[in-house]
């Protein structure tokens, strides 16, 4: 599974650490880091990351296994830093979108169609997907963690419409949250040829009639 390297406890906060960093812009200074990430993330989604070693990645940085080692102390060290920054790098992308909705519905139609988007682009976790889907499928629904990740986030943006009084204060969030994260999920676990997921438009207006009325009270 694509989490299956994750200590348990660390990985429960992952996309949480991720919106922070990108809320408070948090930058990674050093070049020597910077450099092994990519060429982690390079190694990954040429192999895999499973199939991916620790020796491959120092050599594709053209760095020695120490200084590799010195900045991660571990393969699932570097698998979360890898991980950790595409959320990170999908955040930044989600918050600068976010501005040009103006309203409650707008944004959950953005966060909809711009999540897939992004995970179907992304060339690691994308490519997950083409190539080895039953390992993102395991880590999806095998305990659940990576799906309660997700519909925490949810939660978090649900409640503060909520708080603004966009969305109706009666409304389960957890539940509601829940539910838009399992959509989402099984699109990208089980596509159909009924919806085209490379088609923003599409993903839109089906956003709009089946999704927003989940936070619109009745009538």
């Amino acid at each position: 599974m694509i989490v299956d390297s994750l200590p348990a406890a660390r990985s429960e906060t992952l996309l949480e650490r991720a919106f922070l960093e990108a809320v408070e812009q948090v930058d990674d200074v050093d070049a020597v880091r910077t450099r092994l990430l990519d060429a982690a993330h390079e190694q990954f989604c040429r192999s895999g990351i499973q199939r991916s070693s620790m020796e491959e990645v120092a050599r594709r940085a053209n760095l020695s296994r120490v200084t590799l080692y010195r900045r991660f102390e571990s393969k699932d060290a570097l698998v979360e830093q890898v991980l950790l920054r595409e959320f990170r790098r999908y955040f930044d992308r989600f918050l600068v979108d976010i501005r040009s909705a103006q309203t409650a519905a707008d944004r959950i139609v953005l966060g909809f169609v711009s999540s897939l988007r992004a995970i179907r682009t992304n060339s690691l976790i994308g490519g997950l997907l083409d190539a080895e889907p039953t390992l993102l499928a395991g880590s999806l629904v095998d305990d659940g963690r990576m799906l309660a990740i997700a519909r925490q986030f949810v939660a978090v943006q649900l409640r503060r419409e909520q708080q603004a009084g966009t969305i109706s204060r009666r409304l389960n969030i957890d539940l509601t949250a829940e539910m838009m994260v399992r959509i989402a999920a099984s699109f990208l676990m089980v596509p159909t040829d009924l919806v085209d997921l490379d088609d923003d438009d599409q993903l839109a207006a089906i956003a709009r009639e089946f999704i927003v009325p989940m936070v619109e009270p009745a009538g």
